[in-house]
Order: structure tokens, then sequence, then C-alpha cells
């Protein structure tokens, strides 16, 4: 999501890399022959997972204590370009779901806003189709993700691409017709739309826009230069060129926009360089250098997590305010990971040794929230002094590169029951009826076929399509494509088939 670098802007990155490689040595030069064995084997996972995953890009920093220990950058910042840089912009995804959890603590902290207070003492005209359980929803709901808006709904809304200013206010106030998918407080459901109203209160409360509270009370005090809410100031900053993954192959996409509605809940841009001091701050009690930018109680209660998130009914983690609490090994590991459609990030802190780290890459795709964080786990792991869990998901690049065989197979049982019906018109006594005919010939392709077709309904009734075609488009190409064929194959092939029969019956 950049364009290209015109002649000074190159010149720039230039210096940039060069000042940058002599810091690194410096840095490198000042640790232990432990810390750099480390590190070294750190890039060296990372850069085994790109080349597995065919990630184009990357940048890392690792903190510890009040120090950055460790930059890196990978790969390459767009097609044919320079290495990224640790000043280089990312489009950060949920990760940014923090930056807006920590403003709301600051206004918490300022008196101007309560945890328990409802929203609609902030936003008055806010609605859900309940009349009574829009009453009930708390900032803290919404923190803790436990306000009860349903999560397919958030997805929705990251399709939509209003540019106004007004944008998250009007899709916030469309929630007046939304059903709650269970009882505000009562569990734990991640939905985007409950960051998007809290980015409206931290507006409301401090009587700045979200963009220029979080520009002058996040990005300012913690030194982040290379950090913007904004992707024509990104761009011009050199924001790294995004990318798509069509069947797991990335594909750049310079200019795919931004849903300006959704930037509290995942569309900040920073560079790995200052993430690094976002995440000493959080790992000093709010301190960075000088400067407090929340108390160290305050920073506690963000990353105390108390809304658990059950999988199959086993409970793998808990949400806190804007972060993941987990355990990796023995170390407790408070992290949390972000996703837009061609840019993807991870960071992690481990509070008990004093460490953080980062992870920001230029491509992104649905089926990375399930894989990146395997990745960024296993440099959490690493940086904890472990080894990596295993890579239970290895399987998914695989099955995304698997999908172009879908409407191959469909082809293949068209010319499959083109050659039933001839083999059947030449020898009637192979003619299956009654029973058979609907078990051994009908129902085994028809039910797949017409479950394929109702997939289809279901996601352009509810809105998923278009997120799809955002988020996931090979994906979305292949539903498209199947589920229609699917359901015109399902109504044709099965009146070929009985067609063929009824005439044998007749004559």
């Amino acid at each position: 999501m950049n364009t290209k670098g015109i002649l000074l802007g190159s010149l720039a990155v230039g210096a940039g890399l060069a000042l940058t490689r002599k810091l690194l040595a410096t840095t490198t030069a000042s640790m232990p022959a432990r810390g750099r064995a480390s590190y070294d084997t750190i890039d060296a996972f990372l850069e085994r997972e790109m080349r597995r995953l065919r990630i184009p890009g990357a940048s890392l920093a690792i903190v510890e204590g009040e120090q950055i220990v460790h930059l890196r950058g990978f790969g390459r910042a767009r097609p044919g370009g320079e290495v990224p840089t640790p000043q280089t912009p990312f489009v950060l995804g949920s990760t940014a779901k923090s930056f807006t959890a920590l403003a709301l603590m600051q206004l918490v902290e300022a008196g101007k806003v309560n945890l328990d207070t409802t929203v609609q003492h902030y936003l008055p005209w806010f609605r859900v189709a309940d009349p009574q359980a829009s009453a009930q929803i708390t900032v803290r709901h919404l923190l803790n993700q436990t306000s009860g808006l349903p999560a397919i709904a958030g997805m929705v809304n990251l399709a939509d691409l209003d540019d106004h200013p007004s944008a998250a206010e009007r899709q916030a106030r469309a929630l007046s017709a939304l059903k709650l998918a269970r009882p505000a407080g009562a569990a734990f459901e991640y939905s985007n739309l409950n960051y998007n109203l809290l980015g409206l209160i931290v507006a409301v409360a401090s009587g700045e826009a979200y963009e220029d509270y979080i520009q002058r009370h996040v990005f300012e005090p913690l030194g982040m230069k290379h950090s913007h809410t904004s992707q024509v100031a990104a761009k011009r900053d050199g924001l790294a060129v995004g990318h798509r993954y069509w069947f797991a192959q990335p594909v750049a996409m310079p200019d795919l926009p931004l849903p300006r509605g959704s930037l509290a809940s995942g569309q900040l841009i920073s560079s790995s360089e200052d993430m690094a001091h976002y995440l000493i701050a959080h790992l000093n009690g709010g301190r960075y250098g000088k400067l407090h930018v929340l108390s160290s109680g305050g920073m506690d209660e963000l990353h105390r997590g108390v809304a658990e998130q059950r999988v199959m009914g086993a409970s793998v983690a808990v949400y806190g305010m804007g972060w993941w609490v987990a355990r990796i090994g023995r170390a407790r590991v408070v992290s949390h990971g972000g996703i837009v459609p061609d840019f993807s990030s991870y960071m992690a802190l481990l509070p008990e040794q004093k460490k953080g780290v980062v992870l920001l890459v230029n491509a992104g795709h649905y089926g990375l929230p399930f894989v990146l964080p395997e990745v960024g786990d296993g440099v959490a792991a690493l940086l904890a002094g472990g080894q990596p869990p295993p890579i239970r998901l290895g399987f998914l690049p695989w099955a995304m590169r698997a999908l172009p065989l879908m409407p191959l197979l469909q082809i293949a049982d068209v010319f499959a029951t083109l050659r039933r019906l001839r083999r059947w018109r030449q020898d009637p006594a192979l003619r299956p009826y009654g029973r058979r005919l609907w078990g051994q010939h009908i129902l085994p392709a028809l039910i797949p076929n017409l479950s394929l077709g109702a997939i289809l309904v279901y996601l352009r009734a509810s809105g998923l399509l278009r997120f799809m075609h955002i988020y996931m488009p090979d994906l979305s190409w292949i539903a498209r494509v199947c589920g229609s064929f699917s359901l015109v194959w399902s109504f044709l092939r099965t009146g070929l088939l009985v067609r063929a029969t009824r005439k044998t019956s007749l004559s």
C-alpha cells in the first residue's frame, strides 16, 4: 500500500539503512555472546518461517528492560526494493487495539472515563436491537470483549471502506438493528465493534478526534516518529507495500484502502522501532525515558486477563484489555496479533523477564491469524530461553494452494456424469431405479453440492462474502465460482439422471 519512492526518498532510505546497520553493529557488539547467539537463533527461525510461508518482508524488534537490543529487517519492503528498516511503517491490524485500550485507561486515570459506566453515558445515541441490553453494556465490557456484540458483524464492518471522518459514528449508529450474540458480560466474543465504539468514546471523553488523541498522547510521548493514523501520511514516510495471498502466493497491493471506520480496532500504522518504544513503556510501568504514559497500576489492569477464551470447550487464553494472556512453556506471555488484507503483526511481552518482541509483516490473509501467531509464539519462546512450540497449522498454506482443485473436481464430476449417462443409453440394463438411483448416484453428489451452494447463499446474506473478497480473495473467488456452479449443477445433474431412468421405465 505504498507508491514507488522518488529519488530523494530512496536516498533517505539508503541513509537510514546505513545508519541502522551502524547502530545494529554497535548494539550487537555490546551484547554478551549468549545474547547474540539467541538473536541469531531467532533470526534463523524467522528466515526459515518466511520461506515456508512465502512472506515477502518483515521487520523485527526485541527489547530488554529499557533498551532496544535487536533490530532486524528481512526480505523486501516492496517488490524489487529495499530491506525493511526499523523505521519502515507497516499497518498493524488488531495489534492496534492495545493503543485504544491504553488511551481509554489514560482517560480513566484523568477522571474522564469510568470503566463501569455504560456506553450510553458517553454515546447517548448508542443502540442495539434490544433496548434493555443497550443500556447494560459498559466500557469495561467493550475493553474485555464481553459486550455480546457479535464477531461476524465486526468482520463485515471491515469491508466498509468509507473514508469520511464520520465513518465510525455512522457505522456505530447502524448497530441499532443488531442482535447481541449473548447477554452483556456473559462471555467472551472477539468483535472489532467493541474497539470501534471505544474509539468514539476516546473522542467524546477527551474532546479530541481519536486520531489526534493517539498522536498527541501516545505516539509523541513515546517518540514514535514513524507511526501514523493516516495512510496518506504513512505513504509519505515510506510505508511498506502490502501483499495479499492468492493460493498461498503473495501478490503486491500498493493501493489497497483502509477502512477508516475501523481505525481504533486495527488500522493504526507503525514501525518496529516505534513499537519497541511502546513495548518498553508496557514493560516498565508506563514509563518511557522520563515520561509516563500511564501508571504502573493502569498497565497491570491492561495486562490482567479476565475474559476466558474457549475453543471446543478447552480454555486456551484469557483476554485483558487489548492483550491476550497465556503461557508458552513456563513463561507468562502477554501478546496480541493483527491482520489486515495485506499486512500482519505480532507483539509479545515477557513480563517476568522484562523482555518484549514485535514482528511486522507486509503480507496478509485471513488464514494468517491462525498461522502467524505460531511464528510469533516461536519467537517469544526462543526469547524466553525455550524452544518454539510445534507448528500445528503447517497444513493451512498447502490447503490454500489446493483450493484451485475444487473447480477442477467439479468439472471432473460433469464429465463423469455425462460418461455414466452415455453408458446407460448404450446398455439399458445398467440403469438403476428407485432407492438404488438415489442412494448410489444422486444423493452422494447432491448433498455436498447443495451444501456448498448453501454456504454461498449464507455468505452473501450475511455480508461475509464482501469481507472475504477483501481479506481472502482466493477463497472468495472459490466460493463464488464453486458455490454458483454447485447450485446449478445440483438441479441439472439430478434432472439428467432422473430423466434417463424415467425414459426407460416409460418405454
